[in-house]
């Protein structure tokens, strides 16, 4: 008799809460009963408790249905994911992305991505809030930081890295910071979220130091901050990605490019997550690797000239 039968016999009879139940769906009750009793066998324990009008798990069978059901559902996610290989990519994917991460990589970037798949429509909305997956019906999201949820499956898109950056009209006005101690006599524009003030961090060669600086503007949202770096008021301590495509057009230019910028590491990485329960469907698949391969391609990163005008390479 095939093991694997007897088990799902078993956690059937389970499930339905009685032999009858089990049979109706399956086979006979004789057939039912003796699946279970020849595991039982096998096994050497009891698994059910059984009498005319009920029937119960023994401390032994509860274990046993617990693990059996996990690997059971782990076999069918595993099937699930081999399969969705032959899938096509159709249907409404709903996707989560943290607002600054959203403006300035991945909607400019869709266009191509929806050309690959035209019979796949998008609902997104952007949101720096980790809402429930599950509870909001949500097929992937980008989140950033640390990722503690063991039902969630995570993909890193970028690593922790900051840089320092301005606008060449501003270098052209102000001069180039050569040092972080340079940063002292320039226009900081600062970000106040919580965990942020003015102290901005930097470390080289084993040598950590920080620099107050100060500024023309303060705001605890990243997109002002870039906003303003643009319109060549003043500089900024921004994540790499979000300022990849302005550095590559020149907009923007890396200084201090040497120095580790604020190092803490782990809390500014970004991730792509979806819930482990759900399985990994095709289109769930296509779009996480969209992202992968959109944040690992190799930006743009000038680094400040010895001496002159920035300029983007």
């Amino acid at each position: 008799m095939d093991e694997f039968t007897r088990i799902q016999t078993f956690i059937r009879v389970v499930e339905a809460g009685s032999f009858s139940a089990a049979a109706r769906e399956m086979s006979s009750i004789s057939s039912v009963s003796r699946q279970v009793k020849s595991l039982e066998d096998e096994l050497g324990v009891r698994l059910l408790n059984r009498n005319t009008r009920s029937l119960s798990l023994t401390e032994p069978g509860r274990r046993f249905y617990e693990r059996a059901c996990a690997i059971f559902n782990a076999l069918s996610n595993a099937k699930s994911d081999a399969k969705s290989f032959q899938d096509s990519v159709k249907g409404v994917l709903r996707v989560s992305i943290r607002v600054s991460a959203g403006t300035t990589m991945i909607v400019p970037a869709l266009p191509a991505f929806m050309a690959q798949y035209p019979e796949l429509s998008l609902d997104i909305s952007l949101s720096d809030e980790r809402r429930d997956l599950i509870a909001n019906n949500i097929d992937v999201a980008v989140w950033m930081g640390h990722i503690p949820d063991s039902e969630i499956v995570a993909r890193r898109l970028s690593p922790s890295q900051r840089i320092v950056c301005g606008s060449p009209v501003y270098f052209e006005r102000h001069g180039i910071p050569r040092t972080p101690e340079d940063l002292r006599r320039h226009n900081c524009l600062l970000y106040t979220a919580r965990d942020y003030g003015s102290r901005w961090a930097f470390s080289r060669e084993g040598r950590e130091q920080e620099i107050e600086v100060q500024g023309s503007l303060r705001t605890d949202n990243s997109l002002v901050l870039l906003s303003a770096a643009l319109s060549d008021i003043g500089l900024i301590v921004v994540h790499e990605w979000m300022v990849r495509l302005y550095i590559s057009e020149g907009r923007l230019v890396r200084v201090l490019s040497d120095y580790w910028v604020n190092p803490r590491p782990g809390d500014a990485e970004l991730y792509a997550v979806y819930p482990s329960s759900r399985g990994l469907s095709r289109k769930v698949r296509v779009f996480v690797d969209f992202l992968v391969d959109l944040f690992g391609r190799p930006g743009a990163q000038p680094e400040a000239r010895s001496a002159g005008r920035p300029q983007a390479s």
